[in-house]
């Protein structure tokens, strides 16, 4: 895991970040960042210009803050599509139809760059394992293979754009080195500052927030086990209900008639009005 390049948060640099954690190195700079965004930014000037530059759409561009970076460090997907294409790689929206038809197995992928809001993030393959290089987490964290598909998923369901890189990645050293052996992961990392956040409700909120938002640590495969077996029984005591249910409404659609008092009333206590079994039943699908 040490071999591993990953940049923590600082500041709002997360698109810097990401796009160091994805090409494994310190390959950019706010700085550098910056020029591409004034390059876009003159770009776009000189493209409204030739509308007139007395136009009133013109000057009211002017007037606008820029939409490829602001003060706080952040930068749009124009920069960081720009940044990538010095090395050859390419940006493609996973969940378009294009993408879609080609039926490929996000296993087979390389790296995705994940942005939700103004926050950007890098999953990338290094070796044969998956790795969430998230800046807000302390360190990287493996996914496995079968959980990669569901992260996404669970992504997109946030509403985070999800883009495929496509293009050879530089080399690093932890592609060399995770390419001859596997990583075990004994405990995974934390949001940065979280024991910290404990003090201070404001950034305990704050961390919890990112931390259900982007669905940023995966739980054990333990827990979720459990979940689906403690799920699993509760959909079979539903259904006992309901056959329960379904017994003593025809038992009483028969007309069947206890041979004591008691028992007459048990039947009677179990019988339940289609209004009540709709209830039920609408109670099971819900779960």
């Amino acid at each position: 895991m040490d071999s591993i390049f990953h940049e923590k948060q600082e500041g709002s640099l997360c698109a810097q970040h990401c796009l160091n954690n994805l090409l494994q190195g310190e390959y950019f700079t706010p700085v550098d960042l910056s020029s591409i965004a004034h390059q876009l930014d003159e770009e776009e000037r000189m493209r409204m210009a030739e509308g007139g530059m007395a136009s009133e759409e013109y000057r009211t561009f002017l007037q606008q803050p820029s939409g490829n970076m602001d003060d706080s460090g952040f930068f749009s997907i124009q920069v960081i599509s720009n940044a990538l294409r010095v090395w050859g790689l390419e940006l493609i929206l996973f969940n378009s139809p294009e993408y879609q038809r080609l039926m490929i197995n996000p296993i087979n992928e390389k790296a995705f760059i994940c942005n939700y809001k103004e926050h950007w993030f890098t999953i990338r393959k290094l070796g044969q394992q998956w790795f969430n290089l998230n800046s807000l987490l302390t360190g990287p964290e493996l996914i496995s293979d079968t959980y990669l598909a569901l992260f996404l998923a669970q992504l997109q369901q946030e509403g985070y754009s999800i883009f495929v890189i496509r293009g050879n990645l530089p080399e690093c050293e932890a592609e060399q080195i995770l390419g001859i052996m596997r990583v075990h992961q004994q405990q995974r990392p934390r949001l940065i500052g979280e024991d910290e956040a404990q003090t201070s409700m404001g950034y305990v909120s704050t961390a919890r927030r990112l931390q259900t938002d982007a669905g940023f640590v995966v739980e054990d495969e333990d827990e979720e086990l459990k979940r689906a077996l403690a799920l699993s029984r509760q959909d079979m005591d539903v259904e006992d209900e309901e056959a329960d249910v379904r017994r003593a409404i025809q038992l009483s659609m028969q007309g069947v008639k206890s041979s004591s008092a008691d028992e007459g009333q048990k039947v009677q206590s179990e019988t339940l009005t289609a209004e009540e079994l709709r209830k039920r039943r609408q109670a099971y699908f819900d779960r």
